[in-house]
């Protein structure tokens, strides 16, 4: 008789809890709920912001081997962009394809006499345009003189960056005015 008496006494037992009350989990729900209202927008900015800086990061490094190999080849080095892995030429319109870092001039953006040295896959979401209809070429000193130009990087919620190349094949970076939402 005394077990019985025990297991009584624990169930009656105003301690002890055994789940949530409704109110408890409407209440967490609600407030879930403002915290997602909250942080998506949040979020979609900030992937917006990193797909832009992504896409700037791609470019410089284009640029830079390619500087950096027409130096040390001590030749002209091209850079582009080519639509598909099959094309034998560059896309001047959309820079968001696929950069190809040639040995050569690519003269009007024929790829069929340099040898191919580098290929840097493309971006999705950000459109890359450049102010030039043709390669951005290196000399063997690294200067880029009479191929400069500015690079423009838009991306979603009207996030944008420019890279500016100079004579010297430099390159700097600044915020972009002209991307719309």
């Amino acid at each position: 008789m005394r077990p019985a008496t025990r297991f009584a006494s624990r169930r009656s037992s105003p301690s002890r809890h055994d789940g949530l009350t409704l109110i408890e989990l409407l209440v967490t729900i609600a407030v879930l709920a403002v915290i997602a209202t909250m942080g998506v927008p949040s979020f979609q900015n900030f992937t917006a912001r990193n797909e832009v800086a992504a896409e700037v990061m791609r470019i410089r490094t284009a640029l830079a081997l390619a500087r950096s190999t027409a130096v040390t080849r001590r030749t002209t080095i091209s850079v582009c962009s080519r639509p598909t892995p099959s094309s034998t030429n560059c896309d001047f319109r959309d820079w968001s394809h696929p950069l190809v870092i040639v040995m050569g001039q690519a003269t009007s953006g024929d790829l069929t006499d340099g040898e191919l040295l580098k290929v840097l896959e493309g971006s999705s979401g950000s459109t890359v345009t450049f102010n030039r209809s043709y390669p951005v070429r290196y000399q063997a000193t690294g200067w880029a003189r009479g191929h400069n130009g500015t690079f423009e990087i838009c991306g979603h919620e009207g996030n944008g960056l420019k890279i500016i190349l100079n004579n010297m094949g430099r390159t700097r970076t600044e915020q972009s005015t002209s991307c719309q939402n």
